[in-house]
Order: structure tokens, then C-alpha cells, then sequence
């Protein structure tokens, strides 16, 4: 965007110096709007994706393995929570992905990732790597701390403060609904 005191500045200055600010500023501007836009789809194809692939590594285990876990951590009614868990980060990962009901599938997702940090990652610290050592095997890795699930969480407010972006189910939705509202306003007796 060109501001009145850089043309000003650049007009007093030669006039070069202005059509070049204005190039720059022009062609900022294009692809700031393009991209900020854009921004929202790999958010969700990631966030989707991280907690669905989540979700599945649990249900292939088995629901009792994880409701075994959440037994040993002294959670309440274990297996109820762990079919819960589970769902969420399948359902609520496809729907983050998809961009469909963004704002509503991210409370329970956010409830899961504030569970997980403060019953197992908040004793190990913030960082999530922590290489322990490398041998011939390969990398050891230490416990990770709370830094993804933070990581997540920050990703999900973005998304449903500013918008799950385009080709989101969402906006389909919104449509849908506004059409339905103009479509009844339409008919209603004055």
C-alpha cells in the first residue's frame, strides 16, 4: 500500500526513489493479500492430519491399551475417556482438515491437548526433542515436553479467530445458512 508521505518523500527526493517504492510496495501488497489469505489451508491439512494420525495409532492399538494408560495416570472412568479421546482427534481432525465446524470440533480438541499437557508433558519442559544420543541404532530421543501440543493449540485459536480460510466446508455452510435466512425473510408477512 503507498502512503501519502512515502510519495511525498519520494517525489522530494528525485522521483526514482518513489517509482521504485512503489513497485515494491504494489507488488508487497499482491502477494501479502494472496498468501495471508492461503494461509489457513496448510494449518488445517497439518493440524488435521497430526491429530487423525493421532487418533488412528490409539484405535489400531486398541482402545483398552490407551484406557490402560489413562487407568495408570489415576484418570476417571478410563475406557469412556479413551473412546472420547479417540474420536475427537479422528472426527475432530477430518473436520479441521475439511475446515467443517472449525469452532465447535476445536473445544473438545483443545480440551485433549490441555489433558495431555498437564498429566504427561508438563514434567518434561517445553521442548518436544530432546536427543539424548546418536548410536549405530540411531537417534535417542528423550520425552517431550508440551512445545507441539502448544504448537496445536496455537493453530487452532487461528483458526477459529481468523476463519478456517478458503475452500472450507464452513463457508459452504455459512452460504447455505444465509441463503436459507434471506430465502425465509423473503416470505414472512409484513
Amino acid at each position: 500500500m503507498i502512503t501519502k508521505s512515502k510519495v511525498s518523500d519520494g517525489a522530494m527526493n528525485g522521483g526514482a526513489a518513489s517509482n521504485v517504492g512503489r513497485r515494491l510496495s504494489v507488488r508487497h501488497t499482491l502477494f501479502s493479500c494472496s498468501v495471508v489469505r492461503l494461509t489457513p489451508i496448510p494449518m488445517r491439512l497439518i493440524v488435521g492430519y497430526g491429530f487423525a494420525a493421532h487418533g488412528f495409532a490409539k484405535l489400531l492399538r486398541g482402545s483398552d491399551s490407551f484406557a490402560n494408560i489413562l487407568q495408570a495416570m489415576r484418570l476417571p472412568f478410563p475406557h469412556l475417556f479413551a473412546w472420547l479421546t479417540i474420536a475427537t482427534e479422528i472426527i475432530g481432525g477430518f473436520c479441521i482438515a475439511l475446515g467443517a465446524l472449525v469452532p465447535l470440533v476445536s473445544i473438545p480438541m483443545a480440551i485433549v491437548l490441555l489433558v495431555a499437557i498437564f498429566t504427561v508433558h508438563l514434567p518434561y519442559g517445553f521442548s518436544s526433542i530432546k536427543l539424548q544420543a546418536i548410536t549405530p541404532n540411531g537417534a535417542h530421543f528423550g520425552e517431550p515436553g508440551f512445545e507441539t501440543d502448544l504448537l496445536y493449540l496455537a493453530c487452532l485459536a487461528a483458526l477459529v479467530l481468523g476463519g478456517p480460510g478458503p475452500f472450507a466446508v464452513d463457508n459452504w455452510l455459512l452460504r447455505k445458512m444465509d441463503a436459507a435466512r434471506r430465502s425465509q425473510a423473503k416470505h414472512v408477512p409484513e
